[in-house]
């Protein structure tokens, strides 16, 4: 089964920014020029955090893809294709359906999360700092490459690994089967991660 969602890449930024220690009240003494730059930083950060939000369905819905893959090499192969692209299509839509409506329900608590940790971890002149760095020709171009960057890793990670890692993975679960008495797993699905990155688009 071939999953097409797109590994999400996420930018340094917000990823470290959401899963920091969050205050629960903005400084009472925050001027409005360091507010200003709090609102330019989440402006300029959005398509990471929305990339994030998203990334909230993917993880799962890639999850249960991978656990879909074995009994769907067990079907007859006459079914085999048009199953996968059947059960591909229903995730699709999930992530379709769900998505957005989970992009805007973070916009409402991005000041109050990230928002919050920004005006407790930077002062005003280091947020002049890093608006400065964000808006550069700079920070855009690496933000562009980015995903390359990972995918490319990623690809020769898993070209020079993924059959060892088969194995082991398929040797784990043969072995969990047994510590719980069950029959052995036929053709036991690939490891997590195993599967080739989608290219990303230009």
């Amino acid at each position: 089964m071939i999953l097409l969602l797109k590994p999400v890449h996420v930018g340094a930024l917000a990823a470290a920014l959401l899963i920091s220690p969050l205050a629960f009240a903005q400084k009472a003494d925050s001027s409005p020029a360091k507010k200003e730059l709090i609102g330019k930083v989440l402006k300029l950060q959005q398509p990471a955090i929305e990339q994030l939000t998203v990334s909230v369905l993917s993880r799962p819905v890639n999850d249960l893809a991978q656990k879909l893959m074995p009994a769907i090499r067990n079907l007859p192969e006459a079914k085999r294709e048009s199953t996968a692209k059947s059960i591909d299509a229903t995730l699709r839509k999930f992530m379709d359906d769900n998505g957005p409506a989970l992009v805007e329900k973070g916009k409402s608590v991005q000041a109050s999360t990230i928002g919050v940790t920004l005006d407790e971890k930077f002062t005003e002149d280091e947020l002049k700092q890093l608006v400065a760095w964000l808006e550069s020709p700079v920070s855009k171009k690496f933000a562009e490459v980015a995903p390359e960057l990972q995918a490319a890793y990623t690809k020769r990670l898993i070209d020079d690994n993924g059959k060892s890692l088969d194995e082991k993975f398929n040797t784990l679960q043969t072995n969990i089967a047994k510590q719980l008495g069950l029959d052995t797993p036929a053709n036991a699905g690939p490891a997590s991660g195993a599967q080739k990155p989608a290219t990303p688009k230009k």
